[in-house]
């Protein structure tokens, strides 16, 4: 529950892209709403007051556009309740879950079992996504209407590819008839396979087996041709190739229904951080050629990326602790999501507006849900963070279960303060 009396936020930079608010204020808070915000709101009987360090920002509580929470199926290595510690460190209280578990999100009751969960944390809206095939395994549609009725978000198979472009044409066409989107893991399976790394130098250098870039921008290419046959809309997941995203932006362009997301690790990491065979930056898609890393990082600045996701994908250590090749994709985001976003600001390839705005406002408009703003009336989902503030990322301290993430030892700046769910203080 929401604090009766209130909570007054007062020293704070008010900064909220939605509606393009950015000035130093303070902020209300009653009955978990916001109830008023501006230059100066006097004192409230009875509300407690939360003081913002000198140059701290209040900002809507981040959404994240894609997470895989481990629940239900895998446990060990996270859980619901474990990621939402981590999602509330992160200063995320909304967040749109994968489908691939198991068993996999493809039933009605799943999906109202994974909301109510979220809501049983107090601290994380989860709105999931329903699987686009059954069982995630791209043979048969699941029903994607039913899912649709449920909760469901969008549709997606998660890690794995729709390889089939008869089966995409379908679902396109049958999700265009509700107003969906089919999210695609953009990489052409029967290249992808059983690749570690992107082909190139370095991986034959370490003799690991290569997945072409090209893989990225083929299924891209494919797929937004059957978006515009077919008048559906298609999402590109944690896109990560300079080829793939000049295709998107000349799709847009043209005025097909397209959009896209990456993910820090391919804005913030090349090819080079798996180093000497290091797991923990084995990802799906894998780290890219720095060429690669600036085109994703230009296309956050003009535009073309819609937002950032955590991308999060838990793994234990067993999953990471074998040779490169064999060991899992994947790395834990949801803490270094803010961090890793705010370090393009800190470097000045955009402003705190642009990126927080990649991070709340856009990702909610992608998802067509009320969050990601301030707004009098708005649920008081709030995350006060200090732009300036350092810490180091070290696996083994992250909150939550998952620890597996590329930026260990990473020097950050931009460290959550406190993070608030219908007023409630969920962190800090």
């Amino acid at each position: 529950m929401a604090e009766p009396a209130g909570v007054l936020f007062t020293g704070v930079r008010l900064l909220d892209p939605a509606s393009g608010l950015d000035q130093p204020g303070e902020l209300l808070v009653r009955d978990g709403r916001i109830a008023d915000f501006g230059a100066s709101l006097g004192r409230p009987d009875g509300a407690s007051v939360v003081r913002g360090d000198d140059g701290a920002v209040l900002c809507p509580g981040l959404v994240d556009l894609r997470a895989a929470l481990g629940e239900p199926g895998a446990e060990y290595r996270e859980t619901i309740a474990s990621a939402a510690e981590a999602a509330a460190a992160g200063g995320i209280t909304t967040l749109a879950a994968l489908p691939d578990t198991s068993p996999a999100i493809d039933d009605p009751a799943l999906v109202r079992l994974l909301r109510t969960r979220g809501e049983e944390t107090g601290s994380l809206t989860i709105l999931p996504y329903g699987a686009v095939t059954r069982g995630c395994r791209g043979e048969e549609l699941a029903e994607l209407g039913l899912l649709a009725e449920a909760g469901a978000v969008a549709f997606t198979d998660g890690a794995r590819a729709i390889g089939s472009a008869r089966l995409m044409r379908i679902a396109l066409a049958y999700a265009a008839g509700f107003g969906a989107r089919i999210v695609q893991h953009p990489e052409d399976p029967s290249l992808a396979a059983g690749g570690a790394a992107t082909e190139g130098e370095l991986a034959t250098r370490l003799g690991l087996p290569g997945i072409p870039a090209a893989a990225e921008a083929i299924l891209v290419a494919r797929d937004i041709r059957l978006a515009a046959l077919t008048g559906g809309a298609v999402h590109f997941a944690h896109v990560s190739t300079g080829d793939a995203l000049r295709l998107i932006r000349q799709a847009k362009a043209d005025g097909i229904a397209v959009t896209c997301d990456t993910a820090p690790p391919y804005f913030d990491l090349n090819e080079t951080a798996i180093g000497d065979f290091r797991t923990y930056a084995k990802l799906s898609p894998p780290l890219r050629r720095d060429e690669d890393r600036q085109a994703v990082l230009a296309a956050l600045v003009d535009g073309t990326i819609d937002a950032v996701a955590s991308d999060h994908q838990p793994r234990d250590a067993d999953d990471k602790r074998l040779p490169f090749a064999q060991a899992a994709p994947g790395g834990a985001g949801l803490a270094t999501l803010l961090g890793v976003t705010l370090a393009q600001v800190h470097g000045g390839a955009m402003g705190l507006m642009q990126a927080i705005g990649l991070l709340t406002a856009r990702p909610a408009a992608l998802l067509g849900v009320a969050a990601g703003r301030l707004a009098k009336g708005a649920a008081a989902d709030l995350c006060l963070f200090h732009p300036e503030r350092a810490w180091q990322v070290e696996s083994g301290t992250l909150p939550g279960k998952a620890q597996n993430t590329p930026f260990d030892g990473r020097a950050l700046e931009g460290r959550v303060l406190g993070t608030w769910k219908a007023g409630r203080r969920v962190f800090g």
